[in-house]
């Protein structure tokens, strides 16, 4: 079994869900899709370091960093990070908080992230793609450039058109129908 089919099988394993569910978005679907199940485990990380990686690697972005709104992308990104250190071309890995740090510095991305870095930002399922949009202009206000949004699902509802039109691509690694249609042939 490839990487690939074995993070499908853990996905639906853990975070796949088929029922009556309301979305962030606020929209009804048929099926759930909890990725930090299957992102927060050891296997899940080691896969999706690799997959999230090479995917990243297939396209021209040439990023610096990888990172996205907290709690979702983080997984996600840390892995990315560890795996691209491996390969030996490293991406260092940051978060971007909901708010402004209330203490301290105040900052609302942490991890370092410097000015003009080239950045793929990081999701762990997308839907309309709402706080990918949100997390997009904290990091361009801080002075990066976003070459690309990467996720473990999209859901397929809106998300790559809402990206597209701010000027900025999406790479998936499954699609949510993908996933939904092999989660109803376990029942």
């Amino acid at each position: 079994m490839d990487d690939r089919e074995r993070l499908k099988d853990l996905l639906l394993e853990r975070s796949v869900r088929i029922g009556d569910y309301t979305l962030a978005s606020g929209a009804r679907s048929s099926y759930y899709v909890d990725a930090r199940r299957t992102t927060m485990t050891a296997e899940g990380q080691c896969l999706v370091g690799r997959l999230g990686y090479a995917a990243i690697a297939d396209t021209d972005w040439s990023p610096t960093h990888v990172g996205g709104m907290t709690l979702g992308a983080d997984p996600v990104s840390y892995a990315i990070a560890h795996e691209s250190f491996a390969a030996g071309s490293p991406l260092d890995a940051f978060t971007v908080r909901k708010e402004p740090k209330g203490h301290g510095t105040g900052q609302q991305i942490e991890g370092g992230l410097p000015e003009n870095a080239v950045v793929v930002m990081i999701e762990d399922s997308i839907t309309t793609g709402g706080s990918t949009l949100r997390a997009i202009e904290i990091v361009r206000r801080h002075g990066c450039r976003v070459a690309g949004v990467l996720t473990v699902v999209d859901r397929d509802e809106g998300a790559a058109a809402a990206l597209k039109e701010v000027g900025v691509p999406l790479v998936s690694l499954f699609m949510g129908a993908e996933l939904k249609e092999a989660a109803q042939a376990r029942i």
